[in-house]
């Protein structure tokens, strides 16, 4: 082989390595890399937030009653104050503008369907859309971060007020908050809930899913008994064997502090089982599992099929330690910025639907429930089938 050929040969080489190492570097820092395409590169304290919500108006509501301030003795005998997850990537904002159409879509055809569906079958839903912190602030702890975490709460509380004021009428009602939405949640029962004894007394239960809860100054009391009420049933999970996920769990959820400040949890998280209905460390075989179901993109209001008996789960030093499903509809999927968000799917979603209606039903057997408390508005027209919207 001539020079010229050794030449060719050696810049082929050395092409091909340089390629090969790009690859490589692109396949070790892509989490890096996308993550900081998500970043608003902007401190939070000089950022302009978007317009803020007016929850009197029905475009601030993802989902809304067809006549919210209306009710009558029916099938959907309390209410759901529904606190979505993160559906909204970042990049342009910290904190989402309430009409993001992506966001908007995610909630349409993921967070709706497998989120607030157990809880539908007796209840009237509201689930304000907020401002609510990026996907990029759910991947760092920055300062900027926190703040965003800390502003979207305004509008979460701001919600409440006005749906207790204009929609609730002394109805019993259901905190359900999820992932972002769950930790918003936990500041709400702190602020507006555990020091009223009025509220406390028609909280049917708090959900906090996928949410950090500190397990010795929970807000409420932690739920230990199926049919107990006004508790708070508050997990987060990993699968068996996930050692990665599960130590990111202890070292990175951030919980309230007395202060109102985000801070880093320390010991062990509140752990709610939902195959047991209640805060325990005892293993609840697969043969309890109710029914997990992937009911992404299916038709709002349509009740999906469940799948009995996929997961095994026990909560260990705070964790809730979840085998993994049998079935290749629990997989991840999408996006990897979708892949980081709530997965598409309920694996709990059967047994968070038997668990509600089972304490609700308790409450309302309650004789010390206050059902006086709960007049029709005068002149207000009887709504006899609410028909919940996602717009």
């Amino acid at each position: 082989m001539g020079d010229t050929g050794r030449t060719k040969l050696w810049l082929t080489g050395a092409a091909l390595l340089i390629v090969g190492l790009l690859v490589a570097a692109g396949v070790v820092w892509r989490d890096d890399i996308l993550r900081t395409g998500l970043d608003p590169k902007e401190p939070f304290q000089t950022y302009e937030p978007p317009p803020a919500p007016d929850y009197a108006s029905r475009e601030a509501w993802s989902l809304l009653p067809a006549k919210p301030d209306t009710w009558t003795e029916d099938a959907h005998q309390a209410d759901v104050f529904f606190v979505g997850p993160t559906s909204y990537d970042g990049g342009s904002h910290w904190n989402a503008p309430i009409d993001d159409p992506r966001a908007d879509a995610f909630f349409r055809r993921t967070v709706g369907p497998n989120y607030v569906g157990p809880f539908v079958r007796t209840g009237r839903v509201f689930a304000p859309r907020y401002r609510q912190a990026s996907l990029y602030s759910m991947l760092t702890l920055r300062d900027d971060a926190r703040e965003a975490r800390r502003f979207a709460y305004g509008d979460v509380r701001q919600a409440f007020i006005q749906y207790m004021r204009a929609y609730n009428h002394g109805r019993p009602f259901v905190i359900v908050g999820v992932e972002q939405g769950g930790t918003l949640a936990a500041r709400l029962l702190a602020d507006e809930i555990a020091g009223d004894p009025d509220l406390r007394r028609r909280l049917v239960a708090a959900y906090l899913i996928e949410t950090a809860v500190p397990a010795n100054a929970p807000p409420l009391p932690l739920c230990r008994a199926p049919t107990e009420t006004g508790c708070l049933a508050a997990w987060v999970s990993a699968y068996d064997r996930d050692r990665e996920r599960a130590q990111l769990l202890r070292d990175r959820s951030l919980t309230w502090d007395g202060a109102g400040q985000l801070v880093n949890l320390t010991g062990p998280a509140a752990c709610y089982n939902p195959l047991l209905g209640a805060v325990s460390e005892a293993e609840a075989p697969a043969r309890l599992a109710k029914g997990a179901t992937n009911a992404t993109s299916l038709e709002w209001g349509a009740r999906p099929a469940l799948q009995s008996r996929q997961v095994s789960a026990r909560c260990e030093a705070g964790i809730l330690r979840v085998s993994r499903p049998r079935s290749a509809a629990f997989r991840p999927t999408g996006s990897w910025a979708n892949q980081r968000k709530i997965p598409g799917y309920n694996l709990f979603y059967g047994d968070l639907e038997a668990s509600y209606e089972l304490r609700l039903s308790a409450l309302l057997a309650d004789p010390d429930f206050p059902h006086a408390a709960r007049p029709i508005p005068p002149g207000a027209e009887i709504e006899t089938s609410p028909v919940h919207r996602i717009d």
